[in-house]
């Protein structure tokens, strides 16, 4: 498979940690994370992975992209010496680089295995589906160093098991393990080790088959409300639809519909 070609390609010289791929024909990407054995997180790495969530926002020839990675564990963590090493000003820009998944217009899934400690966590909270092996432990382990997450872990963890579950977690360092994830809503999905790129391509597919444009507007609605009032959310739902009312996708969904065949969306 190709490696990534954007006009932010003098950036994404010598990824450190990671590498792209793009499967043209199945319109994916893969981001995997390859700094075997525990593929931990380095500080350039995270603005290096910014910048590749950006630049294939852009890239017509993708519609999902997947975050993996090598070997028997996603990540333990970042570069712990690293943080005593950077400056302020740079460790201000953690939570914003980790946020790309999130504000990325195209689905993201992350795929997990293993050890997915600290910013592994955190990138895999920003993404839009995680599925999880069994073998998955998820855990922010921050107090055992005097810290706490930093890149948006706690604040993301507790919107989706709430403070009581986020507390369990954050504050006594536990490790969470798949099957328990996905009881408490972290993980979308958990399967079996042996299953785990099977299940990830089956949602890539599944996800491919939607309106680009539906799925892109959908994305920036839920993110956008997740703090809003009951009424506001309900009052920018009905303007999204609107204004999906009118596009190509919708017309080509209704007029596949009525003639029993599969629907061709071209994302406009």
């Amino acid at each position: 498979m190709p490696i990534l070609k954007h006009s932010a390609q003098h950036l994404l010289e010598n990824l450190d940690g990671f590498r792209v791929e793009i499967d043209e024909a199945n319109e994916r990407a893969d981001i995997v994370l390859d700094r075997p054995p525990f593929n931990i997180i380095s500080m350039p790495q995270r603005d290096q992975l910014r910048l590749v969530f950006e630049a294939l926002d852009e890239d017509p020839r993708v519609r999902v992209i997947v975050l993996r990675a090598v070997g028997e564990h996603f990540s333990s963590g970042g570069d712990i010496k690293g943080f005593l090493e950077a400056s302020p000003e740079h460790v201000s820009k953690l939570a914003w680089n980790i946020a790309a998944p999130a504000r990325c217009a195209k689905p993201v899934i992350a795929a997990n295995r293993g050890y997915c400690f600290g910013v592994g966590f955190e990138i895999s909270l920003a993404c839009d589906f995680r599925i999880a092996s069994e073998t998955t432990l998820y855990a922010l382990p921050e107090q055992k160093l005097g810290q706490i997450p930093g890149s948006g872990g706690s604040a993301r963890l507790q919107k989706i098991v709430g403070v009581g579950r986020a507390k369990d977690i954050v504050m006594r360092s536990r490790r969470i393990a798949g099957r328990q994830a996905y009881d408490w809503g972290i993980a979308t999905e958990c399967v079996p080790d042996g299953e785990l790129e099977r299940a990830t391509a089956a949602l890539v597919e599944e996800l491919r088959a939607f309106s680009p444009l539906a799925q892109r507007t959908v994305k920036k609605l839920l993110n956008d409300t997740e703090d809003a009032t009951l009424s506001i959310a309900i009052e920018l739902e009905g303007h999204c639809y609107s204004r999906l009312r009118s596009s190509d996708d919708f017309r080509e969904g209704v007029e596949a519909f009525h003639q029993k065949r599969k629907a061709m969306f071209k994302g406009m």
